[in-house]
């Protein structure tokens, strides 16, 4: 039976299937209810989590309870143009490096949450998330998948008028807005994924199937992530990846495909879950 951390209510859980053992009253409060502390002790919770009985209390999960399993990361690094297929769309040449920017941790919400709509130009991106489970620096490429807790679902949503209002571009902005970060549904360890290095990664908006690729598509795998931005700064647990999006954004499109309220975004990678979110208007 496949697990993965949840967060509950605010509450840190052990995902079985459709059903989640609170983990701070079923390890008689040895391990917090916090699901950051969680991430900073995540050996001793995978240690705890394998000897756990099968008959251990536990609740039926209520999806709509669901929160980011992370929530208070140091860092949230994205990635440019890390799938051949989206840069060839984009008609951009492929990176000789990884081409990072970053999220705001207020962006993040959970799996079921409502994205806000800032324009009329708010776009959709199924990511692949890595989260970082163990500290390092200047990591090695072959050691790179050690430091990770597992990964998770994640949309990078992206107001594209923000975006792109002045020249040169910025980022950040465009990409933080609250609710602009949806990632869930848990966090599914390394060694419960099959071939973390090849899944298949979808997107459906309003039942649309919009993007649908494989993460080897990568331009740089996830090792020569961790490897290359270890270089610079020191990753911590709960940092947070988004690692790229495949082909089928809707700003490249012909005709483009923006978000509108009403809408329903459906992300699904292999072996970690789906994530499901509504577009609902913003303010004004």
């Amino acid at each position: 039976m496949s697990t993965s951390l949840v967060n509950v209510g605010g509450r840190a859980g052990l995902r079985r299937g459709d059903r989640v053992v609170d983990i701070a009253s079923a390890s008689g409060e040895q391990l917090s209810s916090d699901p950051m502390e969680i991430l900073r002790h995540w050996n001793d919770f995978r240690s705890w989590a394998g000897g756990l009985s099968n008959d251990a209390p536990a609740a039926t999960i209520d999806s709509s309870a669901l929160g980011p399993p992370v929530t208070a990361p140091q860092k949230i690094f994205g990635v440019g143009l890390n799938y051949t297929d989206h840069a060839e769309e984009a008609k951009l040449e492929l990176p000789k490096e990884p081409l990072i920017f970053t999220k705001f941790p207020n962006c993040l919400c959970g799996p079921r949450a409502d994205v806000v709509l800032t324009s009329n130009r708010v776009d959709y991106e199924v990511e692949l998330v890595v989260v970082i489970g163990e500290r390092g620096r200047n990591i090695a490429e072959a050691k790179a998948l050690d430091h990770v807790a597992g990964y998770c679902v994640g949309q990078d949503i992206s107001d594209r008028r923000m975006q792109f209002a002045g020249k040169p571009p910025q980022f950040s902005m465009g990409k933080s807005v609250d609710t602009f970060g949806p990632i869930g549904p848990g966090i599914v360890p390394l060694d419960e994924i099959e071939d973390p290095n090849d899944l298949a990664i979808s997107c459906d908006v309003s039942g649309e199937t919009l993007q649908n690729a494989r993460t080897s598509l990568m331009v740089f795998a996830v090792p020569e992530l961790i490897a290359w931005l270890s270089r610079y700064c020191t990753l911590v647990p709960g940092d947070l990846i988004f690692t790229g999006t495949p082909a089928g954004v809707g700003s490249v499109r012909d005709p483009r495909r923006y978000l509108e309220a009403g809408d329903t975004i459906t992300s699904s990678i292999e072996g970690l879950g789906t994530i499901v979110n509504r577009c609902v208007p913003g303010p004004g």
